[in-house]
């Protein structure tokens, strides 16, 4: 069996050319339900603050009003910005989702990397570290019931969680600092580069903890399929809103002084974009033809890219139905 995870992903952006973002709401409540009801693994939910387009601040209020309307899929939030927050309300935030969803909840922690969001919450780039750390601490003593004092005020959680912490959060990043946090605090581990799960489990037998969550990513899937039945067409249509959601984090790599080494850097031609690969319209049968080429990963959907009209996101959303069968026939599962 092959190691994929279908998951269909909402960042909310509304740019003011797309679609408003009331509509984008209704329809994620929507194609939640349905990605339940076809059998997608996972929803994906993202966490940017400050942007001018909408981007999902709030994640764990879209995955409370998701878990309503679905039964078994689980939900991925991330990367969630730790040191921004206060670690006690989002330990709460996770127990009421937990709750809400019966224990279909994993957290993706990152620590972060906007200056404009850090100055939105008086925090300091320079402190994000320890501000990990420290939340960290807080969030798994808070959600494993403990009663206890930090930063000389009382800390107590209520309602538990459905799972153990340590199964619901994970730690992200791009750099072996992140494989060992995670693997010091005995939580799972979403990195941004295949080669850091060594680290991670060699840290963890290490340390004697068990390894949780981890997934590696894997080369030769996009972030996001549109699919479609004519790929130039299907293009077109997503263009734009892919343009526009690789535009608007190359900004954020700029105002971080790594633009140089930015992975967006130079794509807001719609034809290097497209040559690129990070976004790519598909037929269902060359879905099925790079997953048979494929040993594993995520296979991504993103149905409301950059503000994508729901009337377009739901052609893909009913041609992924469609396909399901051969699909997980394809994975082996």
């Amino acid at each position: 069996m092959k190691d994929f995870k279908i998951t269909v992903s909402f960042d909310m952006r509304s740019p003011e050319w797309a679609t408003p973002t009331p509509e984008l709401y209704r329809a994620a409540i929507e194609m939640a339900a349905f990605a339940d009801r076809i059998g997608a693994d996972q929803i994906g939910l993202m966490q940017h603050h400050g942007s001018d387009d909408g981007y999902l601040p709030q994640p764990f209020a879209l995955a409370g009003g998701m878990a309503a309307v679905t039964s078994r899929i689980r939900f991925l939030l991330g990367a969630v910005i730790l040191p921004l927050h206060d670690p006690l309300e989002l330990a709460e935030q996770i127990a009421v989702v937990d709750n809400m969803s019966n224990g279909r909840l994993g957290v993706i922690f990152g620590a972060g990397y906007v200056p404009y969001e850090f100055a939105m919450f008086r925090k300091s780039l320079k402190d994000r570290a320890k501000l990990m750390d420290d939340g960290l601490d807080i969030v798994l003593r808070a959600l494993r019931g403990e009663r206890f004092e930090a930063d000389g005020r009382p800390i107590f959680v209520r309602p538990l969680p459905v799972q153990e912490p340590e199964d619901i959060v994970l730690v992200g990043g791009g750099v072996p600092a992140a494989a060992r946090r995670a693997a010091r605090f005995g939580v799972g581990f979403g990195p941004m580069k295949g080669e850091l799960v060594d680290l991670y489990l060699a840290e963890c037998e290490r340390l004697g903890h068990r390894p949780r969550t981890y997934f590696r990513p894997r080369p030769g899937m996009p972030l996001a399929v549109h699919l479609c039945e004519d790929p130039d067409r299907g293009w077109e249509a997503i263009a734009p809103h892919a343009v526009h959601v690789i535009t608007e984090y190359a900004k954020w790599a700029q105002a971080e002084g790594e633009e140089t080494n930015s992975p967006f850097k130079g794509l807001t031609d719609p034809a290097v974009l497209r040559h690129a690969g990070m976004f790519a319209a598909w037929t269902p049968q060359m879905l099925l033809e790079r997953v048979s080429a494929a040993e594993g990963g995520s296979i991504g959907f993103q149905p409301l890219l950059g503000g994508l009209s729901p009337e377009e996101g739901w052609k893909s959303l009913k041609l992924l139905e469609a396909t399901m069968p051969a699909l997980r026939e394809a994975i082996g599962s």
